[in-house]
């Protein structure tokens, strides 16, 4: 069951206590796997804590040559999101699902993107499947948001029935209604693959999408944190903003110390960080509190999970955080109108949460997380969304220390301008 929260449930009083912070364990300093992508990412790992251990020494955080402004009515103008929805959402494959959501045969997870009822399988065989969410007899939902586990797709309205990979595969009382032709009414398949413990999706059912020129060289990074291994424990659900400005308080750590002095800068530096771009996609690597005692050790006695929080970041819209730990926090901000989005909170586990202790430690952290997102970042952000119209016709500026906000709204124009070049010809 999804659990969904809105700022304004939350609590309003300045005097506030935020959550206990969870313990954190480092999860990649434990690994012994000899695959390729394993002994990549510990190497690149290790090179990494390397460049953020140069910034703390020299006080400093990674920057690029110069400032970048962004006009306000991008951020408001209804029809700029609808041309951002055609060029971006409706035309890239969206990570939507990660494999853990999905963790045997005969599951499903069930999501609306942009209007659109989703379903995503895996059928008995393991195969992982993407259709239109809409009976084919009269377009009622088949599944209601959420996942789960069921053999067969049944639709609540009339009792046709699906296999998981959409196929018609029984019509109610049809010696009544008449024959129907099974091959001409299965589910409206929508494109899917599956990277690296991530599912993606296109909304647009004729895409021909490479996945593996899409990820490049993130792909064996991503695939050496083996998240397809990791255990699903929870999903809640926050209303969020119009979904750039919720994204752009994900891409930086400049708001560190001032926005989140008693949770996030308990644990994390501000302003303090490693950047990296893989084609649309990047990383964030800002600097633990650890770090300032693992500087005095040699290089084989740093633990990269104590020293580096990496945020993996998937265009167009998903974080996967603390994937060098034991616990990983995943977010998934969907558009759903020009003023608002919607933010997935999926906690993933390495190990599952048997015992009552680690349910309850597991329940730490995804609250901790949740509050400190809902009270704090979105908080700020919904501020941020009220004052957008007053300040139509000035800019935002995002400064040399904020690469991951000037890579992000650059790759948007560059998706915008592709498509008006195609829409000409």
């Amino acid at each position: 069951m999804v659990q969904i929260s809105t700022p304004e449930a939350s609590e309003t009083d300045a005097r506030r206590q935020p959550p206990p912070a969870p313990e954190y364990s480092s999860w990649i300093s434990q690994d012994r796997s000899t695959d390729a992508a394993s002994v990549t990412m510990r190497r690149e790992a290790a090179e990494l804590v390397e460049r953020v251990m140069t910034h703390y020494r020299d006080n400093t955080t990674h920057e690029v040559d110069g400032q970048w402004t962004e006009p306000v009515a991008h951020y408001h103008d209804a029809d700029r999101w609808q041309r951002e929805m055609d060029a971006v959402h409706r035309s890239v494959p969206l990570p939507l699902a990660m494999s853990a959501e999905l963790p045997g045969p005969n599951t499903y997870k069930a999501l609306d993107v942009l209007g659109v009822p989703v379903l995503i399988t895996r059928d008995r065989q393991g195969a992982v499947h993407a259709m239109i969410n809409a009976c084919r007899h009269r377009g009622a939902k088949i599944i209601e948001p959420g996942c789960g586990v069921s053999k067969r797709l049944t639709c609540p309205y009339h009792s046709w029935s699906y296999d998981l990979a959409g196929e018609l595969r029984g019509v109610y009382a049809e010696k009544t209604f008449g024959e129907v032709p099974r091959e001409g009414r299965s589910l409206i398949r929508l494109p899917a693959g599956e990277r690296a413990g991530i599912v993606f999706v296109s909304l647009d059912p004729a895409a021909e999408h490479d996945l593996d020129a899409w990820l490049g060289d993130l792909q064996p990074l991503l695939e050496g944190m083996r998240l397809g291994e990791c255990h699903h424990y929870s999903t809640k659900e926050l209303t969020s903003p119009n979904w750039k400005v919720t994204l752009d308080g994900y891409l930086e750590t400049y708001h560190f110390a001032s926005l989140h002095p008693k949770t996030v800068f308990e644990t994390n530096l501000s302003n303090m960080m490693a950047h990296d771009t893989w084609g649309p996609h990047q990383r964030l690597a800002p600097a633990l509190r650890p770090i300032a005692q693992a500087v005095e050790l040699s290089p084989d006695k740093r633990d990269p999970g104590d020293c580096v929080g990496p945020i993996y970041w998937l265009y167009p819209g998903l974080a996967i955080a603390g994937g060098w730990r034991q616990k990983i926090a995943v977010s998934l901000v969907l558009p759903r109108t020009a003023t608002e989005s919607v933010t997935q909170q999926i906690i993933l586990l390495r190990e599952p949460a048997v015992s009552e202790e680690e349910r309850q430690a597991a329940d730490r952290f995804g609250e901790w997380f949740h509050e400190v997102v809902r009270d704090e970042d979105y908080a700020t952000t919904y501020g941020v969304q009220q004052g957008l119209q007053a300040l139509s016709g000035t800019d935002f500026v995002f400064g040399r220390n904020e690469p991951g906000l000037q890579h992000f709204h650059r790759t948007i124009h560059q998706h915008l301008d592709t498509a008006a070049v195609r829409a000409a010809r």
